[in-house]
């Protein structure tokens, strides 16, 4: 693969041997039902900007599956990251992740390129293949075809928002054929896949610009981060990122030891900082916190973390 010229969003975010904090829409406590209230949504994300996180991150969750039980941030993630480029400047803005086997590849390049664009390179694309029989049969897709259909898709939103170095935003039309505007805003739209896809690792190492993955504890995660590294190596790639994400209730008590919760832990900021650091020497890249179960007012939460924990592991450009 050619070498890739990603945006600000992607540099603020990754870098060799780095770790930074990102934080998940919504940011609301709604453990007790799958629907968020989406209330305050712009005055949380620009806290956490003011407060030096890397990144925000947007789900893709089209329906309401009862069997899982969490909807989200409501609203199309192009959208809604159309909106947070609106009333932000520099955060990284990030889907967690756009399923591309649901929607026609032309509109989610379409898309993205949109959002890169007005955001002035912020985007970064995580992708997923889907794991919801449910939602493929709204949408009319064959699910036993979506491991094909994602390699298809992560190729073609990879040419057709591609910006060559000498692009003219005046040229519409290329030797008779029709081409999609915008293009990046730089030459290209990162793209992580998540989890396996149904892909092998070396396919992942070789066709995409990073691996986002779920949390684990940190001696777990290491060796993840091995297998990372080696299908790198095998398919003759350079460094590329490893993220992951985190729920996390994090607790008044600053020494409360970890208890576990769905995905991520309860606990206090001293032994979150230590387990950040813990995966930050196992070679994670980035880590992004998602507070639904926060039993403390979220304000409060992104406070401490902004004070305590987030200069330990600022953003790229900020260090």
């Amino acid at each position: 693969m050619q070498a890739r010229n990603f945006g600000p969003g992607f540099q603020s975010v990754y870098a060799t041997d780095r770790l930074t904090l990102g934080i998940n829409f919504p940011i609301e406590a709604y453990p007790n039902t799958p629907v968020p209230t989406m209330r305050h949504q712009i005055a949380l994300a620009q806290q956490a900007e003011e407060s030096g996180f890397a990144a925000l991150w947007s789900r893709d969750v089209p329906l309401l599956d009862p069997s899982f039980g969490d909807a989200g941030q409501l609203y199309d993630p192009w959208v809604w990251l159309g909106y947070i480029a609106a009333h932000t400047s520099n955060i990284a803005l990030c889907t967690g992740s756009i399923i591309l086997p649901l929607r026609r590849a032309v509109d989610l390049a379409k898309a993205a390129a949109s959002v890169d664009q007005l955001s002035e390179g912020r985007l970064v694309m995580g992708v997923a293949s889907g794991d919801r029989p449910v939602e493929y049969s709204v949408y009319g897709v064959d699910f036993d075809s979506r491991a094909e259909a994602f390699r298809e898709a992560i190729q073609f939103v990879r040419e057709t928002t591609h910006r060559p170095s000498n692009w003219s935003d005046q040229r519409a039309v290329q030797s008779g054929q029709v081409n999609l505007l915008p293009k990046s805003h730089r030459g290209d739209i990162p793209q992580l896949v998540t989890g396996h896809s149904r892909q092998s690792l070396d396919w992942i190492a070789e066709h995409s610009d990073g691996w986002l993955t779920y949390p684990r504890p940190v001696e777990h995660q290491q060796k993840f981060v091995a297998q990372w590294h080696a299908a790198l190596a095998s398919t003759g790639q350079s460094w590329k990122s490893f993220s992951q994400s985190l729920y996390i209730d994090l607790l008044a008590d600053v020494d409360a030891a970890p208890q576990p919760i769905h995905l991520g832990y309860r606990l206090g900021r001293n032994h979150l900082i230590a387990h950040l650091n813990g995966l930050r020497d196992a070679g994670v890249n980035h880590v992004t916190f998602n507070v639904r179960f926060s039993s403390r007012p979220v304000t409060e939460v992104l406070s401490e973390l902004g004070e305590y924990v987030v200069p330990k592991f600022p953003a790229v450009s900020n260090a």
